[in-house]
């Protein structure tokens, strides 16, 4: 997993929790990295569970809780370290059909080992879209956040559901209802 990833959770960790926080953390999750991240490099998956499990002790919030927040907290760096990615797409669906055929082609040409989710979008009428997530790492909360997130960019109203096609959440089908405009 990218280091950016890991880089942004401390962070986000630091901000809503406190640095005390992210030093706890780091000491319980008993990390091979010692919980020190920089942006370019690459780590195991499973320091970024044991990080979120650890948060999740330490604060009481569910694991997917936890998960969706720092979706929420990505977009927002997203939007901050790429701001005129947006303004190539006139909707916020537009967006979502390109994550596959563009977005993640030009992640992986600067991140060439970067392991991404698949996405597979489908119009189900003119209101509803469905796409299926597919991840290894079963982080569709993330997922869920960051299409919440982009409707809200775009001042669209959604409503959105799941429904986890593999229990244990490494394939999900998201159904998102349009509800007009803000």
């Amino acid at each position: 997993m990218k280091g950016v990833v890991f880089t942004e959770f401390l962070e986000m960790v630091e901000t809503k929790f406190g640095l005390e926080t992210v030093n706890e953390i780091i000491e319980q999750s008993e990390l091979k990295s010692e919980g020190i991240y920089t942006s370019i490099g690459t780590y195991d998956f499973s320091e970024m569970q044991s990080l979120i499990g650890s948060l999740s002790t330490h604060t009481s919030i569910p694991v997917d809780d936890l998960i969706y927040v720092y979706g929420e907290y990505f977009f927002n760096y997203l939007i901050s370290t790429h701001p005129k990615i947006f303004e190539h797409y006139k909707s916020p669906a537009h967006f979502l059909k390109s994550v596959e055929g563009h977005i993640h082609v030009q992640v992986r040409k600067i991140y060439p080992d970067a392991e991404l989710p698949t996405f597979e979008v489908s119009e189900v009428t003119d209101n509803i879209m469905e796409m299926t997530y597919s991840s290894p790492r079963a982080l569709y909360k993330f997922a869920e956040a960051l299409i919440v997130k982009t409707f809200a960019f775009y001042k669209h109203k959604i409503t959105i559901s799941f429904n986890k096609l593999k229990k244990d959440g490494t394939l999900v089908k998201f159904t998102i209802t349009h509800n007009g405009k803000q």
